[in-house]
């Protein structure tokens, strides 16, 4: 029991997602009998619900991937694991079945305002005792408590979006490689299906302002106020993928991190964005409109590519707002000058 406490005081430990899932996996890994541990990830592809190993172990080592899940080679549908599609569809909390070689699996999906996204598979070489289900679901719980602690702390209170505490480290995680070296895969860099694969995948960084909002205010109250920030960020969430980050920075400013699009889709989507908040009528208030500035997140460090957005932004509300300005656009065709930094002062 001794160090199943110790492993348990380890996993709480971390503060942060992929670290605690790396955590679970290794204490459920080291049970009697284990012989296989993975995170799958859930997600629907092109209305197909599929899921993806997320984190796998391989060569006794635990393998992270945050890769993109509609383009990774290793997904599948989840119609090919009947128990858990089962499971998930009846919004249960476990399921088991015995697969090939003798092998007996658990699955145990991590539910989350009724949503499930990611889901623990623990496979045995032998089936699993009433002692070994209580010890596995009780790691289980902890883990998905804690995981639960993390989740409210990482989102704002009003919209139910990331916060700005949350922002470097998934900022990291877009611009890092998506696959480690040594982990045996290929990287993925497939365009999504509306792309022009002659375009280059990259991250994008984009900074969205509702245009007048103190206005709003002032004319409405804050109670309107506060619902046009939901209804927004509701709108947001339906623009983008779940592979996409998205960010509430207070007030009535977002952020938006979009993963691996090419230049050109990275503009429909932001410019399909500002359209559906243009024509979206808002209790009370009637039409608004939002503006964006964006940029590659490959400029700099974060504080940096916020920096060069916020000047796209700047240039968008200045220049007659409800509109999306591209930096390096700007840039290139003279409307900003590029600031040099030099020892953190910043030369003009």
């Amino acid at each position: 029991m001794k160090p199943i406490l110790q492993n348990l005081a380890d996993m709480t430990a971390h503060r942060d997602h992929v670290r605690l899932e790396v955590s679970v996996l290794s204490t459920l890994q080291k049970l009697s009998s284990v012989s296989d541990v993975r995170a799958l990830e859930i997600f629907n592809d092109a209305g197909v619900p599929s899921l993806r190993p997320r984190t796998w172990l391989a060569n006794g080592k635990l393998v992270s991937t945050r890769s993109q899940a509609s383009t990774d080679p290793r997904r599948e549908p989840l119609a090919h694991y009947p128990a858990l599609n089962d499971c998930i569809a009846n919004h249960r909390d476990s399921a088991m079945a015995s697969l090939h070689r003798g092998a007996h699996t658990l699955w145990l999906p991590v539910w989350m305002q009724d949503k499930v996204s990611t889901c623990l598979e623990i496979t045995r070489s032998r089936p699993f005792s009433a002692h070994s289900l209580d010890v596995i679901k009780g790691i289980f719980q902890v883990y998905k408590n804690y995981q639960s602690l993390l989740e409210y702390s990482e989102r704002d209170a009003l919209t139910g979006l990331l916060n700005r505490k949350t922002f470097d480290e998934q900022f990291s995680q877009l611009t890092a490689p998506q696959l480690s070296g040594d982990s045996g895969l290929t990287p993925l860099c497939s365009a999504l299906p509306d792309e022009d694969e002659t375009e280059p995948l990259q991250q994008w960084l984009a900074l969205v302002d509702i245009d007048h909002f103190k206005q709003i205010n002032d004319r409405f109250g804050h109670l309107f106020g506060d619902e046009v920030l939901i209804l927004v960020a509701n709108l947001l969430r339906k623009s983008f993928r779940s592979e996409d980050r998205i960010f509430r920075f207070g007030g009535e400013e977002f952020v938006v991190l979009l993963r691996s699009a090419t230049l050109p889709t990275a503009r429909k989507v932001l410019e399909r964005f500002r359209g559906a908040v243009q024509d979206h009528s808002f209790p009370q208030v009637g039409h608004i409109t939002v503006s964006i500035g964006f940029v590659g997140a490959d400029k700099g460090a974060p504080v940096e590519v916020l920096g060069l957005a916020d000047q796209a932004l700047y240039y968008a509300k200045e220049h007659g707002r409800n509109q999306v300005c591209y930096y390096d656009d700007l840039i290139a065709q003279g409307l900003l000058q590029p600031k040099v930094a030099h020892d953190d002062v910043e030369l003009f």
